[in-house]
């Protein structure tokens, strides 16, 4: 996903064309999630779940693209991320919230690439196990301070290397796909429609329920054309990019999903060791299936990893520019790196790491972590688009059409956000809330360092009830009545 611009590319004089900012949406969505869906649709659901799952998701996120193009036009001052909206709309204090939450799911995110890495090595070495062993936490913490160096002494994503990667990660699922539907078994796909057969998946709308948050995942990175929107010839092109971008990588997703379907049963779907879609094609094709698509795992997910460190360090640092986090987030190095946004990520990772040894399923945990805390940012941007449609702001000498059209747009946006909290469960509502609480002390800060009210009326109701939610919580894991 991509959250803001590069600084670098503030005085940048060329202009992105409509290819480039296709190519910006698909590099940003098409990470390693990709390569765990197979396993996690197996799971939970046959292949008619599945084709609803992917209508529902691709159906909201594509509204969700629209919100982040209309916001684009709408207000084309607020372009430093999607947290931006969230103030602009609602105040400081969830502002800092969304930016904070939004800062929180890319740590969670990069923490899942390392294990993700370490469970693709597990495949051939037994010591990095499913991820989560201590040689695979020793792996990901040396990954975490070797990107961390390279990118403090000014290394940056440049367009040729990002080029290179979604190349590189796209090539190998697309012979995943082509080489799965040449071997098509018609009696496994008929006996996967429904999969009923193998055991009680639920109802149907409980399967689509238990998919929400891997298809989020796998789509957080659809704003990318409209942050960067500013760089765009025309803005025209940013919704043309968006839609083209995202049928694109919905396409690649729900044929990643169905191919598996179509050559291995649900429950051995389901029981496939995560890179699942480094078993399936294994499966079909032998032994060199396992080496070709666990090199297309690791290249993406150092490309993104990259990518991810850099967004995560500037989530932090353009708020501390703007006096929404305490000023130190916001200094930089000789080299120009956000220095302690960096500082402060790389320690966000290698406690997740950490973590990894006392989780259940560190893969699971990760992945539906990172997706709950991306939440909060994209519900308070589609409100925002919402209410600017609702009370007219921005909309002055635009067609009565164009403004009911948009504020449609934005509700179902709005709706589709709120669905996947509940998608979600409240087990992860708590934990981002038990996030979210503490954190508040650098939103106190940064606030004194300014001289600054702290909370207004209607914020000190909000934050009571993310400490509300955030006791419930500890006492949860106090307990064990909530699970890692």
């Amino acid at each position: 996903m991509t959250t803001t611009a590069p600084r670098e590319a503030e005085g940048a004089v060329a202009r992105m064309s409509v290819p480039t900012l296709t190519a910006m949406v698909v590099g940003g969505m098409v990470g390693a999630g990709v390569f765990s869906l197979p396993a996690r649709f197996g799971v939970a659901t046959g292949i008619l779940g599945s084709l609803i799952a992917w209508a529902v998701a691709g159906t909201g996120m594509l509204m969700l693209a629209f919100v982040f193009q209309n916001l684009a036009i709408r207000k084309p001052d607020l372009d430093s991320g999607v947290f931006i909206y969230a103030k602009a709309g609602f105040g400081d204090y969830a502002g800092f919230n969304s930016a904070f939450g939004f800062w929180a799911s890319s740590v969670a995110g990069n923490t899942f690439y390392w294990v993700f890495i370490g469970a693709t090595l597990g495949t051939f070495f037994d010591g990095f196990g499913d991820g989560d062993t201590v040689l695979a936490v020793a792996l990901g913490t040396a990954g975490v301070w070797f990107f961390h160096y390279l990118i403090a002494r000014g290394v940056r994503d440049a367009a040729v290397i990002n080029r290179i990667v979604t190349v590189c990660k796209i090539l190998p699922i697309l012979v995943f796909i082509v080489v799965l539907f040449a071997n098509f078994d018609a009696d496994v796909f008929a006996d996967n429609w429904l999969a009923t057969g193998y055991g009680d998946l639920g109802s149907l709308d409980e399967q689509v329920r238990n998919t929400m948050l891997i298809t989020t995942f796998v789509f957080i990175g659809i704003e990318g054309a409209s942050v960067y929107s500013r760089y765009a010839k025309r803005r025209e092109d940013v919704g043309r990019a968006t839609v083209l971008g995202f049928l694109s990588v919905l396409s690649i997703f729900a044929l990643v999903t169905l191919s598996s379907y179509s050559v291995v049963p649900q429950p051995d779907l389901a029981a496939t060791r995560q890179p699942s879609m480094v078993g399936v094609f294994e499966s079909v094709v032998g032994d060199w299936g396992e080496w070709f698509i666990s090199i297309a795992v690791i290249v993406s997910v150092l490309g993104a990893y990259l990518a991810w460190t850099l967004m995560a360090a500037e989530v932090m640092f353009i708020p501390a520019r703007a006096d929404d986090f305490p000023e130190f987030l916001g200094r930089e190095n000789d080299a120009g790196t956000p220095i302690t946004a960096l500082v402060v990520t790389s320690l966000g990772v290698q406690a997740l790491l950490a973590l990894t040894l006392f989780v259940t399923d560190a893969l699971d945990f990760l992945l539906d972590l990172a997706t709950s805390l991306s939440l909060l940012p994209y519900l308070l941007a589609a409100a925002y688009a919402l209410k600017l449609g609702l009370v007219g702001e921005t909309y002055e000498d635009v067609p009565r059409s164009v403004r009911r059209k948009e504020t449609v747009v934005a509700g179902a946006a709005t709706a589709y956000t709120l669905f996947l909290f509940d998608a979600a469960g409240m087990k992860f509502v708590l934990l981002a809330t038990l996030i979210l609480a503490p954190a508040t002390m650098l939103y106190v800060k940064a606030r004194s360092e300014h001289d600054r009210q702290i909370f207004t009326p209607a914020e000190i109701g909000l934050f009571v009830l993310i400490a509300i939610g955030a006791v419930i919580g500890g006492v949860g894991l106090w307990t064990g009545r909530i699970a890692l």
